[in-house]
């Protein structure tokens, strides 16, 4: 019999004020090792997609990167956020429109303090070297970064 994925919660416990803190987040394709995302036309859609629902107040990333089967991301949310609503909408609407499939749920991290928020962005932009992709991180061409403050 195969493990059962189970499927973690994703909200945030009342005395956390989401709008100070910054979320470390993997989003997975399907079927794994395929790749979806890294593509230049992919990856204009998706950071559209994402400065799109900035704009209508849903997020504020400050790091996008896409592997050729999951993305990952810093992520700030506003104070009324919901986490699940905003990935699963934007999720449905990707897959809809641009043919991307993706796992079920995501995984995210509530990064504490500012080391562990830049820890994890320097971890996000290694993924492609370590991977065997490129050499050096600035040669990846599907990252974005936004320079966003992070608080403490």
């Amino acid at each position: 019999m195969k493990p059962v994925r189970k499927h973690l919660p994703h909200d945030v416990p009342l005395w956390i004020n989401p709008a100070q803190e910054a979320f470390f987040i993997t989003i997975n394709c399907l079927p794994r090792h395929r790749n979806q995302l890294a593509h230049p036309d992919v990856w204009a859609l998706l950071i559209q997609s994402i400065e799109f629902r900035e704009q209508r107040g849903d997020w504020k990333w400050k790091v996008a990167l896409a592997m050729p089967d999951h993305l990952h991301g810093i992520v700030f949310f506003p104070e009324h956020f919901q986490m699940r609503k905003a990935f699963s909408g934007w999720k449905r609407w990707v897959a809809t429109h641009h043919g991307i499939k993706w796992q079920d749920g995501f995984f995210d991290h509530r990064l504490r303090a500012l080391e562990s928020a830049e820890e994890k962005g320097n971890y996000i932009r290694m993924n492609p070297v370590r991977a065997g992709l490129v050499e050096r991180p600035e040669d990846w061409p599907y990252q974005r970064d936004w320079k966003t403050e992070i608080s403490t």
